[in-house]
């Protein structure tokens, strides 16, 4: 009778640390953003760079390496320059970037599933020159230079661990600068 006892006793142990680990598996896979948390990236455009940083409050994580990416793409408008140094505005807007910062995150960061994430820039140049096709100037003969970039397009990939993605947050508009809430 005692060894059942035993037996049963050993069993409801198994069974009480398989259901224990199951239930801290469960509470690790419910990443999400604290209240106030959710992901803003601020946008500083100095002429022909576009610098992006993204910040977000993350709670709900594994005990897991965790990998940030930001993709940045935006636009030039550029003024024509003659042959002679005169310049005049140009009419195409050139497609520039992507640029992409991955920032990772050791598990020793995450401090009982939570993290204040902070990227490292996503940093989107133009070229200082392109042709005059390309800026849409007058002719051939002339160059597009000055360019003043301006930013269309943020993404905010979020992956724990590596490889698995669990949040995939963007914004696009036609100037986006300043602080840019993104939607996941």
């Amino acid at each position: 009778m005692k060894k059942i006892i035993k037996q049963l006793i050993m069993l409801f142990t198994v069974v009480l640390l398989a259901f224990t680990a199951g239930v801290s598996a469960a509470q690790a896979a419910s990443p999400h953003f604290k209240k106030g948390g959710s992901p803003v990236c601020t946008v500083s455009i100095s002429g022909s760079t576009a610098t992006t940083t993204c910040r977000a409050v993350i709670t709900g994580l594994g005990g897991e390496d965790l990998l940030a990416t930001v993709t940045v793409s935006g636009a030039a408008v550029y003024q024509c320059q003659n042959g002679g140094g005169n310049t005049a505005p140009g009419q195409n807007k050139v497609v520039i970037g992507p640029a992409v910062a991955p920032t990772f995150i050791d598990s020793s960061a995450i401090k009982n599933g939570n993290l204040t994430l902070n990227t490292l820039a996503a940093v989107l140049t133009a070229p200082s020159t392109v042709t005059g096709a390309e800026a849409g100037c007058p002719n051939p003969n002339w160059t597009g230079v000055n360019p003043v970039v301006t930013v269309t397009s943020i993404t905010l990939v979020i992956e724990q661990p590596p490889g698995t993605e669990i949040f995939n947050c963007t914004k696009t508009g036609t100037n986006l600068t300043g602080s840019v809430a993104l939607t996941c």
